[in-house]
């Protein structure tokens, strides 16, 4: 190691100041030593000071070595310390107790110089090279993000792409769909994952000849009903990804024009068998549409949208959804103003 680097940190645990002084004197000149002399001591070290590795006597009074290498391990602060055991030879009746507790090796007493040096080299060698692990994984994990979330931009744009609806719109929809999720006891995770799926609710649109989305007058029946079948459009195109997150989008897809009465399309669902997150998704669409401003309106004023799904409630929409959606004005009012700036 240059002596320009900081030195690795190694906590040596043992109830004999005299082991203590053994392994100082061995470890000394290549790292820094610190010294325990109970399991009590050790643990509260540890998390304080977290250090590169920990040398573990196995017979101690109170808390033995097992009991602290098991508590170290269920410790987030110190789970990833390598632990090496040392005992006498006498005294390992049974390896794979300490390997079950979390131990990565052994080093038995009397301890010899070299072979202290090796393994605690070799398994700060280790230790390291799972940290870069840990982070090459990490940040390619981020950068899967970020391709899946582009892709996600660019199927909710798309599918709006011929339409008259701003690229704001299916965010602004998506975040009111979010915390609706949540108020309706969603976990964080999954109604996270469900404003993701609600930005390619129409992404079916993409399959609507424009000269019917851009129509400027009231559609015929058989345009409407072109219309339609951006739902069955939308969900074959989302289906085609098998991950949890766009078969979410692929339900909401198909299910978004479905009304609690059983009026909607495509399937004519009624009450509990339309999906919630669909169910969720059409109080946030509509009401995130009438609220905007479009070529052919003026936006509504919040409060006669709000109360048009009051209205609704029980014939459009879930009723315990809609009276959710009431209690979070706040919230919603909140998100509008921030992606009304970000639109204007």
């Amino acid at each position: 190691m240059a002596a320009t680097e900081e030195k690795y940190v190694i906590l040596a645990v043992d109830d004999t100041p005299e082991n203590l002084d053994v392994l100082k004197g061995i470890l000394i000149p290549e790292f820094k030593v610190k010294a325990a002399i109970n399991g009590a001591m050790a643990l509260k070290i540890a998390a304080s000071q977290p250090p590169s590795l920990i040398l573990l006597d196995i017979m101690m009074p109170e808390m033995d070595g097992y009991e602290v290498c098991r508590a170290l391990k269920a410790n987030p602060t110190t789970a990833g310390i390598p632990v090496i055991f040392i005992t006498a030879m006498s005294e390992i009746h049974d390896e794979s107790k300490g390997f079950e507790a979390g131990g990565v090796d052994y080093i038995t007493k009397p301890v010899q110089p070299s072979i202290v040096m090796a393994r605690v080299r070799t398994h700060l060698a280790l230790a390291n090279q799972r940290r870069a692990c840990e982070e090459m994984v990490r940040q390619r994990t981020r950068e899967l993000d970020a391709s899946q979330r582009a892709a996600i931009f660019m199927l909710g744009d798309a599918g709006h792409y011929n339409d008259t609806d701003t690229g704001v719109h299916i965010w602004r929809m998506a975040a009111y769909a979010r915390i609706l999720a949540r108020a309706a006891q969603w976990s964080v995770a999954d109604a996270e994952q469900l404003e993701l799926a609600a930005a390619m609710h129409d992404s079916g649109k993409i399959g609507i000849p424009d000269s019917v989305l851009k129509a400027p007058r009231k559609l015929t029946p058989e345009e409407f009903d072109l219309v339609k079948t951006h739902a069955t459009i939308g969900a074959r195109i989302l289906e085609r990804n098998e991950s949890p997150l766009f078969m979410l989008a692929a339900e909401v897809a198909l299910s978004h024009h479905e009304r609690w009465d059983g009026t909607g399309y495509p399937q004519g669902l009624t009450g509990e068998g339309i999906p919630e997150s669909a169910r969720i998704v059409a109080i946030a669409d509509v009401f995130d549409a009438l609220t905007m401003k479009r070529p052919y309106k003026e936006p509504w004023p919040v409060e006669r949208a709000l109360a048009l799904l009051q209205k609704d409630a029980g014939s459009h929409f879930d009723p315990r959804l809609v009276a959710l959606f009431m209690t979070l004005k706040h919230e919603i009012l909140q998100l509008k103003e921030q992606f009304d700036a970000q639109e204007s």
